[in-house]
C-alpha cells in the first residue's frame, strides 16, 4: 500500500525528519514502512495496517510540531503508544496544554503526556492532590513547577517541600556536619528541581528570606501552614501516623501535593505505608484528588518504561502463583 500526506511548510518537514533523519528512521523501524518526501508530500509505503498506523502517528506528530514543539524520542514513542492504544484522537488535548512556568534558562514547562495533563489539572482544581505513579513520570517536577508559578503569581507566600528521611534499602551510616547537612542528601531531588526553575542565586535568596523551605518531614510536626504551597515527596515512605500528621498541617489559603510510588516502599517490614492508606481512605472526598500516573507517562530514558513494564509483568506472575 502507498499513502500520501500533504506537508504545508518546509519547517514541518525539517522537524519531522529530525537530525540525520533520526525521527523518520524511528517511525520506519517501529512500523516497518518506508517514508520518503517529494514536492511537499510524504509517501508511506508498506503493508496496509502498518501504513495506516504510521500515517496516524505522523499526523499526530505534525499536530505537535504546529504547536511549536520540537520532536524528541520521548514524544515520538508516546505518540506511537497512543496510536497502538487507539487513543491518538486525544493528542489534541495534550497539544492544547498551557505552559505551567518557565525555567531559569527560559525553557517552558508543559505536561508531556495525557496522564501528566490530568495530574496538573487535578493540582490546579483541588486543595489536596495525591499523585501516585512510577519513577520518571514527572510527579515531583511538575508539582514544583506549579508551586513556583503560584509563588510568582503571589497566590501563596511560600513554598514548602518535604520528604521523609528514609534510606533507600542501604544504610548510610554516620553523616558528618550539622542537622541540615545530615538530611540534605535526602532532599537533593527537591533542590535540583528548584534550582532548575529559579536558578541557584534566586533560590538562595528565597531560602534566606524564608520564602522557600526544604526540610525533612519531621520538621512539619506541630505547625500550621497558611498561605503555602506544600509538596510531600516520596510519600510511600511515610508511616500512617506521619501521613496523617502531614495532611493535618494544612492551613488557610494553602495547597498540598503528595507524590509517591507505591512500588518503591523502603519502610521496615513492620511499618505500613501512609500513602497506600491515604489513597484508600481519602478517595471520594471533595477537594481531594487522586491522580494515577502509569508507565505511559514516563518521560525519562526509553529504557525506564521497559524496566517498569518488566517489573509489572513479574509482579503479575508472582501474584498469579500466590
Amino acid at each position: 500500500m502507498e499513502l500520501l500526506i500533504d506537508i504545508e511548510r518546509v519547517e514541518q518537514l525539517v522537524n519531522l525528519f529530525g537530525n540525520l533523519d533520526e525521527n523518520i528512521k524511528r517511525l520506519e523501524s517501529k512500523y516497518n514502512v518506508a517514508i520518503t518526501s517529494h514536492s511537499g508530500q510524504l509517501k508511506i509505503t508498506g503493508d496496509t495496517i502498518n501504513v495506516t498506523d504510521a500515517s496516524r502517528a505522523i499526523k499526530c506528530l505534525l499536530e505537535i510540531i504546529n504547536k511549536g514543539e520540537t520532536l524528541t524520542a520521548q514524544n515520538i514513542d508516546y505518540v506511537i503508544n497512543m496510536v497502538n492504544d487507539n487513543e491518538d484522537d486525544k493528542i489534541a488535548k495534550l497539544t492544547d496544554a498551557n505552559c505551567i512556568c518557565v525555567t531559569s534558562k527560559g525553557k517552558p514547562i508543559k505536561p508531556k503526556t495525557l496522564g501528566q495533563k490530568r495530574y496538573v489539572e487535578a493540582i490546579q482544581k483541588n486543595t489536596i492532590t495525591i499523585g501516585v505513579g512510577p519513577a520518571g513520570t514527572g510527579k515531583t517536577y511538575l508539582a514544583v513547577a506549579l508551586a513556583v508559578n503560584a509563588f510568582r503569581a503571589k497566590q501563596v507566600n511560600r513554598i514548602i517541600l518535604t520528604r521523609p528521611a528514609v534510606e533507600a534499602g542501604e544504610k548510610l551510616g554516620f553523616l558528618p556536619g550539622d542537622l541540615q547537612q545530615k538530611v540534605d542528601p535526602y532532599l537533593r531531588p527537591l533542590y535540583d528541581a528548584l534550582y532548575d526553575m529559579l536558578g541557584a542565586e534566586n533560590f538562595q535568596k528565597c531560602q534566606e528570606r524564608g520564602d522557600i523551605e526544604v526540610a525533612p518531614l519531621a520538621y512539619m510536626r506541630g505547625r500550621t501552614l497558611d498561605d503555602s504551597f506544600i509538596i510531600l515527596d516520596e510519600a510511600q515512605n511515610t508511616t500512617q501516623e506521619q501521613m496523617k500528621m502531614f495532611l493535618t498541617r494544612l492551613g488557610f489559603n494553602s495547597k498540598a501535593v503528595v507524590t509517591g510510588d507505591i512500588t518503591q516502599i523502603d519502610l521496615p517490614g513492620d511499618k505500613r505505608s501512609g500513602l497506600k492508606q491515604a489513597v484508600k481512605i481519602l478517595r471520594g472526598i471533595d477537594d481531594i484528588a487522586i491522580a494515577q500516573l502509569s508507565g505511559k507517562d514516563v518521560v525519562r530514558h526509553r529504557l525506564v518504561q521497559e524496566i517498569i513494564r518488566a517489573y509489572e509483568r513479574n509482579g503479575e506472575k508472582n501474584e498469579a502463583k500466590g
